[in-house]
């Protein structure tokens, strides 16, 4: 699937110009967020707007193609989360700049994606001191 204009703005809209993750607004980060397939196509992911989600680098980089991970505390397989079919709400929950990982998805999500490192945390505690994050 080509991705036109159309499409683009779909996703960004979507998405609310935020990392489908870890919630960090495009206008502060330096490097341009990317667009890329929840289900990458090599896991029989679909070449189609449904599948596609926006990610800053940080977490596109750590996530790559993978759709599953070792949980933290169980070691259990566990899939990631897919801004697609789940509420990240359900997932995580902010405790200031750290991210939470209430359920399973979620611990394994902020583990692979290492969302929590510490120079995302004080990206984060300075958005939080111009009152842009987190997002509502």
């Amino acid at each position: 699937m080509g991705l036109d204009a159309t499409n683009t703005r779909l996703v960004w809209r979507r998405a609310e110009g935020r990392c489908e993750y870890c919630r960090t607004p495009q206008q502060a980060d330096d490097v341009a967020f990317h667009i890329d397939p929840v289900i990458a196509r090599k896991h029989g992911g679909p070449t189609t707007v449904d599948n596609l989600c926006l990610r800053c680098f940080h977490c596109n980089l750590a996530k790559g193609t993978d759709i599953a991970t070792l949980a933290p505390r169980s070691r259990k397989l566990t899939p990631l989360f897919n801004p697609r079919r789940q509420d990240w709400s359900r997932q995580f929950r902010w405790e200031g700049a750290d991210l939470t990982r209430p359920t399973p998805i979620g611990a394994a999500n902020v583990v692979l994606l290492r969302i929590n490192d510490p120079l995302s945390v004080l990206l984060r505690e300075a958005l939080i001191a111009e009152g842009v994050f987190p997002p509502s």
